[in-house]
């Protein structure tokens, strides 16, 4: 049912991650059969936030779309390990696409979920598209102000209760043990799968060498957008650029 606006009401859902993590999630159904977009959200962010509403009503223009909160962020349980277990989050969220009839699945990731993206499609498989925005190709990157902070959140007790006053996202405290492949490592085990890798000039968090990273690491199929003026994930993607995504995501079916 559409709401006051005449944009349509997900249907909410409630998946499992294999190590019985709860996920909370929501489902704009499209053509049984057809394309279902599966939109994996930034650190800190939530599939119920404008910004990834938004992109969800403009994909949805091409195909069902299936939004969900990594463990540790929004309605989801556990806590978050920042692009590791979060391959767990996106595998239930794909498998409840397939569920439900569709024949593609495309994962639109942005910033963390880009990296988790990545990871997700080398390790699982599974999908016919994948879209990485604004993802970092490598861990623990440190060469900006703002991903010096995100370390610092992620890293000390104090920056760990200061982002889920401030956020509600939740952070498992013992960091990675071991340190997970990181995108530009497992990359190229994403073919025959197609692969787009979008990034902004103007990126605070991540610089271009790390699109060009990812990209050089992976194998055709696969596309690297360089997009001028663009800042970093969801927050800043335009319509424009989220209508373009859609069309190469579905260029295929």
């Amino acid at each position: 049912m559409p709401d006051h606006r005449g944009v349509a009401t997900p249907e909410p859902l409630s998946l499992f991650a294999s190590d019985g993590v709860r996920i909370d999630a929501g489902h704009l159904p499209g053509p049984t059969g057809g394309t279902c977009f599966v939109i994996a959200h930034g650190f800190t962010c939530s599939w119920r936030q404008p910004a990834l509403q938004e992109i969800a009503e403009i994909l949805h223009r091409r195909g069902g779309v299936i939004g969900f909160d990594f463990r540790g962020h929004g309605r989801s349980g556990g806590r978050t390990t920042v692009g590791d277990r979060e391959v767990l989050d996106l595998e239930a969220a794909v498998s409840a696409a397939r569920r439900r009839g569709y024949e593609r699945i495309a994962v639109v990731g942005f910033s963390m979920g880009g990296a988790v993206a990545v990871r997700h499609a080398a390790l699982y498989g599974g999908v016919d598209a994948v879209v990485s925005v604004s993802a970092p190709a490598r861990w623990y990157y440190r060469g900006t102000v703002p991903m010096r902070r995100v370390h610092w959140a992620i890293e000390r007790r104090v920056g760990r209760l200061a982002v889920r006053l401030a956020r509600g996202t939740r952070i498992a405290p013992d960091g990675w043990n071991p340190v997970p492949e990181a995108p530009h490592e497992i990359a190229g085990e994403i073919s025959p799968t197609p692969l787009l890798v979008v990034h902004g000039d103007a990126d605070p968090f991540f610089p271009l060498e790390h699109a060009h990273q990812l990209y050089d690491a992976a194998r055709d199929p696969r596309e690297l957008w360089v997009e001028p003026g663009f800042g970093h994930a969801e927050v800043a993607a335009t319509p424009d650029l989220i209508e373009r995504i859609g069309a190469w995501a579905t260029s295929g079916s």
